[in-house]
C-alpha cells in the first residue's frame, strides 16, 4: 500500500497531465475495489451516494460518519482518494480547516468544499466569505504532512442560479484563497465549460452524468478540462436498476431484470476470489 505522502503526490500530478482523467464515485468499498480493479488512477467519494446507501437523504449524514466513510475506502484500495465533504458540514472557516484535518486523518489526499450553505432561503454563501472558508481550508490543507489537494465548488447551477459571470467571479475568488482545483457542477454546455477553463490558471474539475452534456473525454481535454467526476451518477444507475427490478417483481411476479445481472462467477472474480459456490 502507497503511503499518503505517495497517494498525494500522485493525486496532484494526475492534475498535470496532457490530457483529463477521470476520477470516478464509489459509494462504498466495494464499488471502490471494483474501480480500482478496472484500473482508475485515483477515487473521489460520493455524499450522496454514501447518503443514499445507507437510507438517508444528500446533507443528512454527520461528519463523524461521513469521516468513518472515507477511511474505509481510503484504506481498503492503493490509489489516491479525493473526500466529498461538502460545505465542511459548518459555516465557520474553523470548522471547514477541521474538516481539511480530519480527512486527511482518515486517508484523504483530497477534498472538495461547496460553497452552499444548505439553507434553502440564501443557499449560496456571499462571496467574500466562501473565499474565507476556502483560505481556511488551503491554510489546513497546507500544514499537514503530505500534499492535499484542495478543490472548491461554486454551486451556483446547482441552485438554479445559472450566472456564469458569478460562477467564474466565485472560483477566481477561490483560486486566489489558495484553492488547487476548481469545479462548477451543472454546467451544462461546451461554451461554459470552455470559457471557465479560460479564466482560471488552475486545473478544472467538469461533473460529466448531467442529461444534455454529451462530451467525451477527448473533448473534454481539448476543452482544457484536467479532471473528470461523476458524482452520485453511478449510484444512482445501480439504484435505478434495482428499482427497475424490484417494480417488476413487484407489478408482474416476474424476473428478467436477472438476464441483464453480472454473472455471480464474473463479479467474485474481480473481487479476487475463487468461485466456490
Amino acid at each position: 500500500m502507497p503511503s499518503l505522502l505517495e497517494k498525494g503526490r500522485l493525486f496532484r500530478e494526475l492534475h498535470y497531465g496532457c490530457r483529463a482523467f477521470i476520477i470516478p464515485n464509489p459509494w462504498d468499498v466495494g464499488t471502490a475495489r471494483l474501480l480500482v480493479n478496472l484500473g482508475f488512477q485515483a477515487l473521489a467519494t460520493t455524499s450522496a451516494g454514501y447518503a443514499f446507501s445507507v437510507g438517508k437523504r444528500d446533507g443528512d449524514v454527520e461528519r463523524d460518519a461521513i469521516t468513518t466513510h472515507i477511511s474505509a475506502i481510503a484504506f481498503a484500495v492503493d490509489v489516491p482518494i479525493s473526500a466529498d465533504l461538502q460545505n465542511g458540514f459548518e459555516h465557520a472557516p474553523e470548522a471547514v480547516a477541521e474538516s481539511i484535518r480530519l480527512a486527511a486523518e482518515a486517508g484523504a489526499v483530497g477534498g472538495s468544499i461547496e460553497d452552499a450553505t444548505g439553507h434553502a432561503d440564501k443557499p449560496i454563501y456571499d462571496k467574500g466569505y466562501a473565499a474565507e472558508r476556502i483560505r481556511a481550508a488551503t491554510e489546513a490543507a497546507r500544514r499537514l504532512p503530505h500534499p492535499f489537494t484542495l478543490t472548491a465548488r461554486a454551486e451556483n447551477y446547482l441552485y438554479d442560479r445559472s450566472n456564469l459571470k458569478d460562477t467564474i467571479e466565485r472560483l477566481q475568488a477561490y483560486q486566489e484563497a489558495g484553492a488547487d482545483v476548481l469545479y462548477a457542477p451543472g454546467l451544462r454546455t461546451q461554451e461554459d465549460i470552455r470559457e471557465l477553463v479560460r479564466s482560471v490558471d488552475r486545473p478544472v474539475n467538469v461533473l460529466m452524468g448531467i442529461p444534455g452534456l454529451e462530451l467525451n473525454l477527448s473533448a473534454l481535454s481539448e476543452l482544457g478540462v484536467r479532471r473528470v467526476s461523476v458524482g452520485s451518477a453511478l449510484s444512482r444507475v445501480a439504484l435505478g436498476a434495482f428499482l427497475r427490478a424490484a417494480h417488476e417483481m413487484q407489478s408482474s411476479g416476474t424476473f428478467k431484470f436477472a438476464d441483464q445481472a453480472i454473472s455471480y462467477a464474473e463479479l467474485n472474480g474481480l473481487f479476487g476470489a475463487e468461485d466456490r459456490r
